[in-house]
């Protein structure tokens, strides 16, 4: 064994830090679990003076990357950076270095991650990224490891919090999307540019890779329909309410037949789904598998200490991997090519809520247009007369493919007596 397996931090900034604290501070607890030292020899960071919430020796810093990644002594570089470049260049060179490396990237794993994990098969390392998707909680690991002997069939999950906390917040304060995400960002858990959260970029490339280990298939995060909440009102949310839903901002990944089905999108799910109890800034991850069944991983899906926990996990991983000359045994596991079908092709049901006149025929006529395109409902609810005459209906329908909803919803909306279709959302049961 080694005495000692140094390690090189890239990217100081809240995961780097917490990073940093969880090797220092539980020195002993990891060196008694790995039976080596496991010390920072080296941090690069671009800039040396910002604040930062971990003390930390002063002297380990450096503006240069390479000068870890060509560092003889260190043994894994952890890159905390984010985005596809330059970390995509620093993982690659520290594996031509003969380094193994730790990431909690999701988008250069994401976009990428096939090229990198290929370079350290072939070089017999390890390339961990367990931070990557849900922070603190442990779901590559399982998929890869725990669960290597089961099929899996679906994986259902809410991993972006900043989405999470807005959508909790708007239902239990009835306030709307805009109110609470002016105090999201208030309290650091939206960026002054919240597009990434908000939009479902983020939770399009966590099931991404989430999907590309669970079926054994390379996933193409362009191809991953995506939509944000930004359309989600507080009606919306309170109606969910009143028909025994929660309305949750979904990563969703089936396998069908040797097909991927993956998405990204606002949901409604059933009150008595497990899911549903994942509030605030949380995450939490459902899979179904054959034979495990149904099982669920809930946490803290980011932060200084959670993704910092996830990030040692993986570099202890790799040290005693080292320690016992058995590096590069969990690689990449895209060992098929699985088409991703298109949303047209997705089936589930579906809530549209409008505003027709209150008049007799208004609903058998909306109906009509329903059944014409093959669209079964099964809930119908009319909201009390507004003093204009015009009343609010609530639709919710039976599986049908995306085509028949948006042909039905394309003709209603030139009927003469519909004024307004306010929103459609899927219902995932």
């Amino acid at each position: 064994m080694k005495p000692v397996i140094n390690v090189g931090i890239v990217g100081f900034g809240v995961v780097g830090g917490g990073t940093y604290k969880i090797l220092t501070q539980n020195a002993r607890l990891i060196e008694m679990k790995v039976g080596s030292k496991v010390c920072v020899k080296k941090i690069a960071d671009i800039d040396l003076d910002r604040p930062r919430a971990v003390e930390y020796d002063r002297s380990l810093m450096t503006t240069s990357a390479d000068e870890l990644i060509s560092d003889p002594d260190i043994d894994i570089i952890v890159e905390l950076i984010g985005g596809v470049q330059p970390p995509f260049d620093y993982i690659m060179q520290s594996l031509k270095n003969g380094k193994h490396v730790v990431t909690a990237n999701k988008e250069l794993m994401a976009k990428r991650g096939h090229e990198l994990l290929m370079e350290a098969a072939e070089r017999k390392l390890d390339l961990y990224f367990e931070a990557s998707v849900g922070g603190g909680i442990p779901i590559i690991r399982p998929l890869k490891v725990c669960l290597a002997g089961d099929a899996i069939r679906e994986i259902k999950g809410i991993v972006n919090g900043t989405t999470n906390y807005i959508l909790t917040r708007m239902s239990e304060e009835n306030r709307s999307f805009e109110e609470v995400l002016k105090d999201a960002q208030a309290l650091g858990y939206a960026e002054a540019d919240p597009t990434n959260d908000v939009d479902g970029h983020d939770a399009a490339y966590k099931i991404s890779i989430l999907a590309s280990i669970g079926f054994n298939s390379r996933v193409d995060v362009n191809k991953v329909y995506r939509e944000g909440i930004h359309s989600i009102t507080k009606e919306d949310i309170a109606y969910a309410n009143e028909l025994g839903y929660a309305l949750k901002l979904l990563a969703i990944a089936k396998e069908r037949d040797g097909k991927m089905e993956i998405r990204v999108h606002p949901a409604m799910i059933p009150n008595s789904h497990p899911l549903v109890s994942v509030s605030d800034v949380y995450n939490g991850i459902y899979v179904t598998g054959e034979p495990v069944g149904n099982v669920m991983f809930y946490g803290r899906g980011a932060g200084a200490d959670a993704a910092g926990s996830a990030v040692v996990g993986d570099i202890m991983d790799i040290a005693r991997n080292i320690n016992h000359n058995c590096t590069g045994r969990v690689g990449c596991t895209c060992y098929e090519s699985k088409p991703q079908i298109d949303m047209a092709d997705v089936r589930t049901r579906h809530y549209i809520r409008m505003q027709t006149h209150d008049r007799p025929g208004v609903l058998a006529g909306i109906a009509s247009v329903f059944g014409m395109n093959q669209v079964s409902i099964r809930t119908v609810m009319q909201k009390d007369t507004r003093p204009d005459g015009s009343a609010e209906v609530i639709w919710i329908t039976h599986e049908a493919p995306e085509p028949s909803i948006k042909a039905s919803l394309d003709k209603i909306q030139t009927l003469k007596f519909v004024s307004t279709i306010s929103s459609w959302i899927r219902v995932e049961e």
